[in-house]
Order: C-alpha cells, then structure tokens, then sequence
C-alpha cells in the first residue's frame, strides 16, 4: 500500500510559533522560531511515516467564500503577530527545498485544498492518507483510509486520529464532525451554534438524530425525545444552526491541479537542504 502524506501547513506553522521560544533566531537575528519547529515535524514526518507521496496545503490572505457567507467568521482572531508572519515564506522555502509541492488558491482554506485532494483519490484502490495537522476541524475528513496525525501539546507530542478514535473520543463518527460543530459553535472560528447548547447536548442529539437536519425534522414532527428548554434553544437558534454548519463544512472540489505524479517524493536530499 502507498502512503500520501497531506500537510496543513498553516495549521502547524501556528502551532509551532506558539509552542516555542521566540529567542530562536537566524544569525542574523530573524525570528525562526515557527520555522524551526516546523521543520522539525517535517522531519519526523519523513523520517517515521515513510511517504511515498507528499504535498502541502496553504492558506492565502484575504477573504474566503465563508467570509461572504458571514461577516463574523474569524472576525474575533486578532491579526497575524509580525514576527510569524515574517516565518511563513521561509517554511514555503523549506517546502521547496524538500521538493514539497505547496498547493493553494484564493477564497479557500487549506483545509479545502486538503478535502479536494482526499476528494480526488477516494476511488485510487491501495491508498492510505494522513493529513499532518494542529487543527481538529479536519476530523470530518477521517474515513477508512485516512487518518489524521495531529500536534497535541507543542511540537513532539502527536496522536493519530482513524475512525475507531474519532468515535472513541467524540461519541459519534468523523462525518458527524460539522453537525457537532453547527451545533456547539467553534469560538476560535467564531462560528457561532446555537446558543445554549454545550458540547454534551451536542454529542447527545447527533447520537439520537444524526445530522442538524434530521434533529430539526423530527423537532418539527414535534419529537418527545428532546426536553422542552433544548427544543426552545433549537428552534431560537436554527438559523445560526444551518448557517453554522455551512460555515464548518470542508469543501472537496476546489479548482486545484492535483495528481499523484505532482506528490511523488523521491527522499532526494538536495543541495538546498544543506
């Protein structure tokens, strides 16, 4: 079985800024600290997953279709500090250096180039992906053949999310995921769920109904199997419930040029590295 690694770049690039001291510099002087501790996930990608294929997800500044969709999506985060914003080129050059191809396209996120990419090879027979990331939102994308390798605590501390485990920690299956976060709302995305509903009423309603739109179909047929004060909190907060759920869902076919020929990493150790 061949092995195709998914990097959500952004997602570790954070993630490694935040873990690390920032009194890791360049001789120079620059901030290196995002840089490095990518680099050394990179490392420990190649060295203990053994690729046959590889690319990276990018995210591009600017709006995206869910900033039409919503002025409040990420309207809370504050901006990117100037000493990370500086790292990212850097980590592209590392990309470039490991002959990592990077894929990105203006009005999607990285997670979209990573659910068009699984979307693409979901009939290629003899295939196992993993997406490398620090963001749990690409959970939804976890099925029989893909699992997501994700940064716990800093930059060492990684844990391997397949089906059993979504379903182990979440109480319901990876696809599940969008419904959860519809429901409960996602604070650092600012996407807002319905008010009042917490992460155990979440859990307990998709385990009960499944989808958002199956618990408001039998909410209307006037179910017995939700209390009256959950019900009241439903109905109140339905829109935000759709708009939630739209905003929370990955899309999988964005116009990217993607094929496994591009991914094929050679373990080529080249001069740039160096």
């Amino acid at each position: 079985m061949k092995r195709l690694i998914l990097i959500d770049s952004h997602a570790i690039i954070y993630r490694a800024y935040h873990a690390l001291p920032p009194t890791l510099t360049s001789p120079s002087g620059e901030p290196m600290h995002a840089v490095y501790g990518f680099t050394t996930i990179l490392l420990r990608i190649l060295r203990e997953l053994k690729p046959d294929y590889i690319a990276a997800a990018y995210d591009l500044p600017g709006a995206t279709f869910r900033h039409v969709a919503s002025e409040r999506y990420k309207a809370t985060r504050p901006e990117t500090p100037g000493d990370l914003a500086s790292q990212f080129d850097k980590v592209k050059e590392v990309l470039e250096a490991f002959d990592i191809p990077v894929f990105e396209k203006e009005g999607y996120e990285a997670d979209d180039i990573l659910g068009t990419m699984v979307k693409k090879l979901e009939k290629t027979k003899d295939m196992e992906i993993i997406i490398v990331t620090g963001d749990m939102d690409v959970l939804q994308l976890v099925r029989p053949g893909v699992s997501v390798y994700a940064m716990r605590k800093g930059v060492s501390d990684m844990v391997v999310y397949d089906t059993d485990a979504v379903r182990e920690r979440y109480g319901f299956l990876p696809g599940r995921m969008i419904d959860f976060k519809a429901l409960k709302g996602d604070a650092s995305d600012n996407i807002a769920g319905v008010k009042g509903v917490g992460e155990k009423t979440a859990v307990t309603l998709i385990q009960t109904f499944g989808s958002v739109e199956e618990i408001y179909k039998q909410l209307k047929k006037g179910t017995t199997k939700i209390s009256a004060s959950v019900s009241q909190k439903l109905c109140e907060g339905e829109e935000d419930a759709i708009l939630s759920k739209q905003l929370a869902t990955i899309h999988t076919s964005v116009p990217i040029d993607f094929n496994l020929e591009k991914a094929h990493y050679r373990a080529s150790h080249s001069e740039k590295i160096q």
